[in-house]
């Protein structure tokens, strides 16, 4: 049974920096894409940024393109995602899941329980 547990979220001032972790753990994900999401209130959640398992491949939604860097770390099954100026429209519940290929959507229709990321102006 996949696992993923998302850390590192918080309260943090706009144009600040916060590190968020995505620990995986129940398969094995070589060869395939990991992604952060996120959902504000009162908004569907939506795709961040995604990259392949090899860590050669990454794509961004445009509106954080410059500012949020993803990661991976395969000997720790971990993927990270660095968001730098944060601004508050980024205030959501942060999420990770398996993207399918080539696309913005995730494979698992279970969510694990996120992590806060609030930015105050």
């Amino acid at each position: 049974q996949v696992q993923l547990v998302e850390s590192g979220g918080g309260l943090v001032q706009a144009g600040g920096s916060l590190r968020l972790s995505c620990a995986a753990s129940g398969r094995t994900f070589s060869g395939y894409t990991m992604g952060w999401f996120r959902q504000a209130p009162g908004k569907e959640r939506e795709f961040v940024a995604r990259i392949s398992w090899s860590g050669g491949s990454t794509y961004y939604r445009d509106s954080v393109k410059g500012r949020f860097t993803i990661s991976i770390d395969n000997a720790k099954k971990t993927v990270y995602l660095q968001m730098n100026s944060l601004k508050p429209e980024d205030t959501a519940v942060y999420y990770c899941n398996v993207v399918r290929f080539g696309t913005m959507t995730s494979v698992y229709d279970s969510w694990g329980q996120g992590t806060q990321v609030t930015v105050s102006s």
